[in-house]
C-alpha cells in the first residue's frame, strides 16, 4: 500500500519516510502543500500523513481541498499543535486521525495499519480466507495452520491482493504499491513475486486476468 508524506522538515520527514518503509509500506515524500495536492491528483495513494504547518499551502487548506474533490482516502494529520481546538479543526475538516508531535514511530505505524484496514472494511488487522490467514500487525502469514516465510514486497502483494478480494488489481497498481518515487522497477517484478507466492502458498490462490492484471477471489461463505 502507499502513503503520501507532506512534511517540510526534512529531518523529521526524512525519518518518518524510513518508518513507514520500514513497515512494508511504499511512501512518496513531499515538502509543501502544492506539491502535495498535485501528487494527490495524479498519485494513487491509500493514505496521507499531513503536517499542517506547510509553506504554499496549509495542510489544512489541502486537506478542505482533498475533501471538497471527493477524496476519501484516510488522512493522519501530524502536528506540533496541541491545543484542543486545533484538534477539533482538523478532524471537522476530514481528518481521520490526529497525532501531536513529538510522538512514537511505532504509534504513528499503529495508526497507519489500523486506518488503512478500517479503510478496506476490516476492523481486525488478522484477515482469514480459506486456509490462509495473514496478520498485518506481526506480518505472520500462515498457510493450513502453517507458518509462511514471505519477503516484505511478497507480504505487500499478498496483503494488497487480500484487502481488494474480488477485484482485479492491474500490475501497474500493485507496482505503485511496493515502489516510491525514483525507485527502479524491473519490467518482470510483479511476474516473480506472483511466482514465488504461488509457489509458497497455493497455485490456485492468486489468478491471472490476462491483459489486465492479477486477483484472489473473494473467500466463501
Amino acid at each position: 500500500m502507499k502513503i503520501l508524506l507532506v512534511e517540510d522538515d526534512k529531518l523529521l520527514g526524512d525519518g518518518i519516510a524510513a518508518g513507514i518503509a520500514q513497515s512494508g509500506l511504499a511512501v512518496d515524500w513531499v515538502l509543501d502543500g502544492q506539491q502535495a495536492h498535485t501528487a494527490l491528483a495524479k498519485g494513487n495513494y491509500d493514505a496521507v500523513v499531513l503536517d499542517l504547518g506547510l509553506p504554499s499551502l496549509s495542510g489544512t487548506e489541502l486537506l478542505r481541498r482533498a475533501r471538497a474533490s471527493g477524496q476519501t482516502l484516510p488522512i493522519l494529520i501530524l502536528t506540533a499543535r496541541d491545543a484542543v481546538e486545533d484538534r477539533v479543526a482538523g478532524l471537522d475538516a476530514g481528518a481521520d486521525d490526529y497525532l501531536v508531535k513529538p510522538f512514537d514511530l511505532t504509534e504513528l505505524q499503529a495508526r497507519l495499519r489500523a486506518l488503512l484496514r478500517r479503510s478496506k472494511g476490516y476492523a481486525e488487522p488478522v484477515i482469514n480466507h480459506g486456509e490462509l490467514q495473514v496478520d498485518s500487525t506481526s506480518h505472520s502469514v500462515y498457510w493450513s495452520g502453517n507458518p509462511v516465510d514471505l519477503s516484505a514486497r511478497e507480504f505487500t502483494i499478498l496483503h494488497t491482493l487480500l484487502l481488494n478480494a474480488g477485484r482485479v488489481m492491474s500490475k501497474t497498481h500493485i507496482e505503485e504499491q511496493l515502489y516510491g518515487w525514483g525507485e527502479e522497477i524491473e519490467s518482470n517484478t510483479i511476474e516473480v513475486f506472483i511466482h514465488h507466492l504461488r509457489r509458497k502458498l497455493s497455485p490456485q490462490l492468486i489468478r491471472t486476468i490476462r491483459g489486465v492484471g492479477y486477483m484472489i477471489e473473494k473467500a466463501t461463505q
